[in-house]
């Protein structure tokens, strides 16, 4: 049964409160003050608080603004001998599910207790969906390998800083999904996630694609276009393939991480960008520098933290996993049967050299749901690839 938080410095209320839940076969918890009762709900696993307004050490209201400040999202019911609309709105407004007015009315604060206990579980229902999606999106990194743990364990440190990462890796490894995840994890994690593929925008066009352009800066600028920058304002801009950005692209980004402004093409006005930058590359930066390809002041502005993610043939062991992650999800694209490895197919798996890696491996275990049959074989795996 459900777990309610009682916090009343009247201990009568507390009482009557917690004889007449348990009646109803709830599990009640009793706090006397603000502090304790703070204290107890961020320490334990409550599904809704009743709470008082007007009490000694910490009122109602600065324990509601605390705890919701504090990330906790259990319904909070307030109660108090004091009520008017303006209060009850008040409450509302910063974060109370409902208000009830004393003296309690027992119907009402039934179906109040019942209401809060419906929309608690439409919450983590909610949040189990949303992180069902992220999966089906391939948001979450896949694998058991020393390499990847060691990855998803430097994620966990680094998200929810503002540190700037630089991820290295070859074509179709992941790198990608790393800033994804780095995003996921960080207090920008609402924010927009703005992706920029340096290699695939022409020399001539990637300033205006980061920084925007105000009309008429040239011949097809007919309306003013923001950038990716500020796009990204509150959010994370994601710079893949930087090693492939021009010199000038470099020199202007380099002075928007300095600064944290930006300039549009063509305008004069400063801009203030509140961005987390992360990037990524499949080059050797440090040789692109000896080369003159590369400016190393940028390299060490992106470089706060390097992230390396191996090749799929550095990683075999999570081939497997990879392949029946991605036979399921595909299956389900595909509206069709979920089909099954055998134990030679696997295997072969394990052994092929991948040189696209994941990219490659997701492309192939396609191929094997259409072409091979319920169970994919090892001849299938030697036939379709």
């Amino acid at each position: 049964m459900a777990n309610i938080l009682v916090i009343d410095d009247e201990r009568s209320i507390r009482n009557t409160l917690k004889e007449i839940l348990e009646f109803e076969k709830f599990t009640v918890d009793l706090a006397e003050d603000g502090p304790s009762g703070l204290e107890m709900l961020t320490e334990g696993a409550y599904d809704v608080v009743l709470c008082d307004i007007k009490m000694p050490k910490m009122d109602g209201m600065e324990l509601l603004e605390t705890a919701v400040s504090n990330g906790i999202t259990t319904p909070i019911v307030m109660i108090s001998g004091h009520g008017n609309i303006e209060t009850a709105v008040e409450a509302v407004k910063k974060g109370a599910y409902n208000f009830i007015e004393k003296p309690l009315d027992l119907n009402r604060t039934l179906t109040t207790l019942k209401n809060a206990l419906d929309n608690s579980n439409l919450v983590a229902e909610t949040k189990t969906l949303k992180k069902k999606i992220k999966q089906i999106k391939g948001f979450e990194i896949i694998g058991e390998s020393k390499a990847i743990c060691d990855i998803k364990e430097m994620i966990a440190k680094v998200g929810p800083s503002d540190a700037r990462v630089l991820i290295t890796g070859p074509n179709g490894s992941g790198k990608e999904l790393v800033a994804r995840q780095i995003h996921e994890f960080s207090a920008r994690a609402k924010a927009p996630f703005i992706e920029v593929n340096c290699a695939a925008i022409p020399a001539e066009l990637i300033e205006s694609e980061l920084f925007g352009h105000e009309k008429g800066a040239f011949t097809s600028a007919i309306k003013q276009r923001k950038g990716k920058f500020e796009q990204a304002i509150g959010g994370t801009l994601f710079l893949d393939e930087i090693g492939d950005m021009s010199a000038s692209a470099q020199a202007k980004v380099l002075r928007a991480l300095q600064e944290s402004k930006i300039t549009r093409v063509g305008g004069d006005k400063e801009i203030a960008v509140d961005v987390r930058i992360l990037a990524a590359t499949n080059k050797d930066l440090r040789a692109e520098i000896d080369k003159g390809n590369f400016r190393e002041d940028l390299y060490h502005r992106l470089s706060v933290i390097l992230i390396e993610v191996p090749a799929l043939n550095d990683r075999r062991d999570d081939v497997p996993i990879l392949a029946n992650h991605f036979l399921a999800i595909l299956c389900a694209d595909q509206g069709i049967p979920v089909k099954s490895f055998h134990e030679d197919a696997i295997k072969a798996l394990a052994e092929y050299n991948w040189t696209g890696n994941i990219r490659e491996l997701r492309n192939i275990v396609e191929r094997l749901i259409i072409l091979g049959g319920d169970t994919i074989t090892a001849q299938d795996v030697k036939d379709f690839t």
